[in-house]
């Protein structure tokens, strides 16, 4: 008989479903932002998951450890960043970090990008669609700008946690970014 792991992601669902409660409402939000640190919400219980992968695909949304090349030139950077790749380059790529703005900024720039989506499914299939230029146009999203941030794959230090789109409004409230400033 195998034993199924259950993911952080699972047991926080598996309560909202208990409740009755929407993740994407209002009280699932304050449900999930009440809870998360009791449910021991860490980035190592995060990267535990079954769900690490080696790479990214533009437009999903994914954790992973980082080590940015240019630390000592930072006023302050996310060691576990929350990120949406929207342009691959050959050594890396251009990502959203919404750990860069509030718990709050992040709900709302997940709304405001779902006119992007290519589906409405909300599975393992729904991805957004952005690119740099997109986002320069969408001047109604400006606090996506402290967001917009380059990664090197040189520089990744874990695999990239996959998070699926039914679970992006639990993500965006999980207390887990780590930040470290220029000592």
């Amino acid at each position: 008989m195998s034993i199924v792991r259950q993911t952080l992601f699972d047991r926080i669902k598996d309560k909202l479903d208990e409740r009755g409660i929407d993740p994407g409402s209002n009280p699932g939000r304050a449900w999930i932002a009440s809870k998360a640190k009791q449910m021991r919400a860490t980035p190592e219980r995060l990267m535990s998951s079954q769900n690490v992968r080696g790479n990214t695909m533009i437009g999903k949304m994914y954790f992973y450890w980082y080590d940015p090349k240019t630390k000592d030139k930072l006023p302050k950077w996310d060691r576990f960043p929350l990120v949406i790749p929207i342009e691959r380059y050959g050594d890396g790529f251009l990502g959203l970090n919404l750990h860069y703005v509030s718990a709050q900024a992040r709900i709302g720039i997940i709304g405001s990008l779902s006119e992007y989506l290519n589906n409405k499914s909300y599975d393992e299939t729904t991805r957004f669609r952005l690119s740099y230029d997109l986002l320069k146009r969408a001047s109604k999203i400006p606090m996506l700008e402290p967001c917009i941030k380059r990664y090197l794959f040189s520089h990744v230090r874990s695999g990239f946690l996959e998070v699926s789109a039914d679970e992006w409004n639990i993500a965006v409230l999980l207390p887990v970014q780590r930040f470290e400033s220029k000592r």
